[in-house]
């Protein structure tokens, strides 16, 4: 059989074609460019996202050119919009999971924040949909329905009206135990009485498209993150991965518990398949390959692929706290700038270039460090995808900051093949859950020792304090 896996991210949608073996028979990529405006807002254009959906989802099939027997869908998670229910047409912009505008609903809600965290497993932030969804209708229009952009794309391809399990686990309405949306969460965000998608597994057909061609079902539908998690084999509790996207996201698989973090991490629902659900951990970093395209639209580096022959043998003592869209777990600050801090008038552009690929590096530490925290164990090793895997200089500074194997997946496409595999699961019933099986296309060893990787991330975190306004001049 074959699947169309479209994931439609922040700066891209990318499709593949996946043959019953798991080869990838076709790929498109429609690049997609969210518009990074004053106040903290970034926002997209849902034509534009529907449109790339379309526009590679055709392209992939008719360069595979078999026959398709299942579409699946990975999105961005919490990027959120309101939209017209009876035409489909959007009545708002999509604000995307980067927009930090909704950081006043979050604020006024704070005396509720240890009962949603405790509902939810969430932060009280802005990243999270709930608050945007507020935001949405406090700012724009309280006309139509208010949701995470993939219920809106999901309808345009089916009519449906429904978000899957994981995604809806990324919203702080959703009771993380009952899997559910909570009467009372919604009462907080004052979003009481909006018409809501209805939750599905991730392994469900939703219903049929003929947006391809002919009439094909929809089924295996997931937020990107997970769906990585899912196709780099981490199934099992301690299990971990860090996609490097737009943002850099670690997720850990806790199992069938759905432990509360206790060092400023999320959980969330992994997936619900077979009735079975799991659950993980995560942190964030808000800025990765953005960060990159930072230093290009500066004129630091001409190419994103220049960042290592760019980059300097060392930063020079330069420190980068990766903060250009705030800072998330464990700190939690949308208030939050990017700073250099340690340069003088000998600092050259290498370094400064080095400075930010170990920023990204030791945020992530920090997230992994967590993570083995509330594990009560250590992690064994950290699983890796997305374009700056190719950043040799970044790998091996994870490698040596993190102090574990790093292991680098062998697809670029981890995302598209989480969502390929459920579309499979979905239209075969009788199928388990598959075992991956993969062997990295490059280990990354750490080469410094454990003290000289303990006095970076004690510089590094000073530097971030440093750079944390006081917390009333938000």
């Amino acid at each position: 059989m074959s699947v169309l896996a479209i994931d439609q991210g922040t700066s891209g949608t990318k499709a593949i074609v996946v043959d019953g073996a798991g080869t990838v028979l076709a790929l498109a990529e429609e690049s997609v460019r969210p518009q990074y405006l004053a106040d903290g807002a970034v926002e997209q254009s849902p034509a534009e996202l529907l449109e790339s959906v379309l526009t590679a989802g055709r392209r992939a099939i008719a360069e595979a050119g078999v026959p398709i027997e299942v579409i699946s869908l990975a999105n961005q998670g919490e990027t959120v919009l309101a939209w017209d229910p009876i035409s489909g047409e959007p009545l708002t912009t999509a604000l995307v999971w980067q927009d930090s505008r909704a950081q006043s609903v979050c604020d006024r809600l704070r005396e509720h924040g240890a009962e949603i965290a405790e509902r939810t497993g969430l932060v009280l932030d802005p990243y999270f949909s709930a608050p945007k969804m507020t935001w949405i209708r406090e700012n724009f229009t309280r006309d139509g329905v208010v949701t995470t952009s993939d219920a809106w794309l999901l309808h345009q391809l089916t009519g449906e009206f429904v978000t899957d399990v994981a995604t809806a686990s990324r919203s702080l309405i959703m009771d993380l135990d009952a899997r559910a949306w909570d009467p009372e969460l919604l009462r907080h965000f004052g979003l009481e009485g909006e018409a809501l998608p209805r939750i599905v597994a991730c392994d469900e057909v939703i219903g049929m498209t003929s947006a391809f061609g002919g009439s094909i079902p929809v089924g295996g539908v997931i937020v990107d993150q997970q769906a990585a998690l899912l196709a780099e084999g981490c199934l099992r509790v301690g299990e971990a991965k860090c996609t490097y996207g737009t943002g850099a996201f670690l997720l850990m698989n806790t199992g069938a518990a759905a432990p509360r973090s206790a060092n400023g991490l999320t959980t969330s629902v992994a997936w619900t398949i077979r009735g079975e659900s799991q659950y993980c951990i995560d942190g964030q970093v808000f800025t990765a390959a953005s960060a990159i395209r930072w230093l290009q639209e500066l004129g630091l580096i001409s190419d994103a692929r220049d960042i290592d022959t760019a980059s300097a043998a060392d930063s020079g003592n330069v420190s980068f706290v990766p903060a250009l869209a705030g800072l998330a777990a464990p700190w939690w600050r949308a208030d939050a700038k990017a700073a250099f801090s340690g340069m003088s008038l000998a600092t050259d552009r290498g370094q400064l270039i080095r400075a930010v690929l170990e920023g990204i590096a030791a945020q992530i530490a920090d997230l992994a460090a967590a993570c083995a925290a509330d594990l009560g164990d250590s992690l064994r090793a950290l699983r890796v995808d997305g374009g700056l895997t190719r950043s040799s200089v970044l790998m091996q500074a994870q490698a040596d900051l993190l102090q574990l194997p790093i292991e680098v997946y062998p697809s670029a496409h981890a995302t598209a093949l989480g969502a390929a595999a459920l579309g499979r699961l979905s239209v075969r019933p009788d199928e388990s859950v598959p075992v991956v099986d993969w062997t990295p296309e490059h280990v990354y060893e750490p080469g410094w020792s454990a003290d000289r990787a303990a006095d970076f991330m004690g510089n590094w975190r000073a530097a971030v304090e440093r750079s944390l306004p006081p917390k009333g001049e938000r």
